[in-house]
């Protein structure tokens, strides 16, 4: 299971200076810290921050990995409890 620094760094990658969401989304591991994306602002910033979102995703990291690899589909995920959203569900 990768870390949440590895999780982190790795989003920092995949956003890259500006992903035009143009909004705040946040990552809560359940108890194993936070990742939060702040794209109204270029260039967007990835922090560890745990602060007010305009959606926030509720998953664990180990979900988290599944989701990002492939090996869990988001709509079953989301139905069987393992991903929940709170706010904006549109971003």
């Amino acid at each position: 299971m990768a870390t949440l620094e590895e999780i982190t760094e790795a989003m920092r990658e995949r956003i890259g200076e500006d992903c035009g969401l143009d909004s705040t989304l946040k990552f809560d591991f359940k108890g194993d810290g936070f990742i939060f994306v702040n794209a109204e602002q270029v260039p967007n910033v990835v922090s560890n921050e745990d602060a007010d979102a305009d959606c926030t995703i509720k998953i664990s990291v180990e979900n988290f990995e599944s989701l990002a690899k492939g090996d869990l589909d988001p709509t079953t995920a989301f139905m069987m409890g393992k991903l929940k959203i709170e706010g904006n569900m549109g971003i």
